[in-house]
């Protein structure tokens, strides 16, 4: 039995603008022209480590991206959508081994290129040079791998439910409204959150990272990593998983970044205290999970969110928070004063 095929690109948010066809180059009564998928080697070393199935001739890194670009901006210059993914060499060897397909067959890479299990809205080219545009396709990839792992917890956790549907959607409310709370409550600036969850039954690690942006008292326009950070949450609140979220303020003057925490327990966030805020900062710094050089940080309470619903089957409970009334979504909420 063939094993089911997920992307699992290791690289580490970038928006894109949704296909619309037809926009460009087509006249009234013209056939609709079909998009293109194409897949780059995001770096030398995946270009390399591709090259060994025999692919891309003799070329090396720097002369295939000018020869691809080249071929980006004919499909173009015809009026053809092209979309992008990262062509992640053991990803590819996945998928072409499911699905018994040569990796040294131009056919392997199309389909690799278009497959639909990649979720989210493609990665459309709109002329750029290829090797400035690299780091935003990266960035976007892998919003869009962890979107497509959150959406198979996610679907996974709400099929054990007796009523999966209405589960479903009562998660997804819970999180928009979480997410609106957090940015009430975090005040102007450019924040991060991050999430850490351990699922309760298969023991799976689920993580991500966002950004937060609001400005004059309002939550700013988000993109693909907001998305993934979101649909992971909500799998991990489905799966009543164990862990912690962290919303990491903008680098405060001389007292260090504000981080405030809440820990995730039986499928809803309770606020942590300073104190415990700072024990997973500090477990976090000491298992090497903390990305680059250590920075002045100042670990604060998390601010009350609004609670879970229950499943459709335990009865209702009284809407609020868990420590009383949570922050009104578009103002600033005390913790950014």
């Amino acid at each position: 039995m063939s094993k089911k095929h997920t992307p699992r690109n290791q690289h580490a948010d970038h928006s894109t603008r949704p296909y619309r066809p037809g926009r460009r180059g087509r006249s009234r009564g013209a056939p609709l022209r079909q998009p293109v998928a194409l897949a780059v080697a995001a770096d030398p070393a995946d270009y390399d480590c591709l090259r060994r199935h025999g692919m891309f001739g003799e070329a090396d890194y720097a002369s295939y991206l000018r020869r691809t670009e080249v071929q980006l901006r004919a499909l173009r210059g015809q009026g053809v959508d092209v979309h992008l993914r990262v062509l992640e060499p053991a990803d590819f060897e996945d998928f072409c081994e499911e699905h018994l397909l040569d990796p040294q067959d131009p056919v392997a890479r199309v389909a690799y290129a278009a497959d639909p299990e990649l979720a989210g809205e493609p990665f459309l080219y709109t002329g750029e040079r290829l090797a400035g545009l690299i780091p935003a396709l990266l960035e976007d990839h892998l919003a869009r791998v962890r979107i497509s792992i959150g959406c198979a917890a996610l679907l996974t956790a709400i099929g054990w439910d007796e009523e999966p549907e209405e589960r479903l959607a009562a998660v997804l409310q819970y999180v928009s409204e979480v997410y609106l709370a957090l940015a009430a409550g975090a005040g102007e600036g450019c924040h991060r959150l991050t999430l850490r969850s351990v699922g309760l039954v298969d023991g799976d690690e689920l993580a991500a990272s966002g950004e937060l942006r609001v400005e004059a008292g309002e939550l700013s326009a988000a993109g693909r990593g907001v998305e993934a950070f979101c649909v992971t949450l909500a799998a991990a609140v489905a799966g009543y998983g164990a862990g912690e979220l962290l919303l990491h303020g903008p680098a405060g003057a001389g007292g260090g970044r504000k981080v405030y925490g809440w820990a995730l327990v039986d499928g809803w966030l309770r606020p942590m205290s300073a104190v415990e805020v700072a024990a997973v900062l500090a477990a976090a710094t000491g298992d090497g999970a903390a990305d680059g050089p250590a920075e002045a940080v100042a670990p604060c309470p998390g601010f009350p969110l609004p609670i879970q619903a229950p499943a459709p089957w335990e009865g209702s409970a009284q809407a609020g928070s868990a420590e009383g009334p949570s922050p009104q979504a578009g103002g600033v909420g005390e913790a950014g004063r």
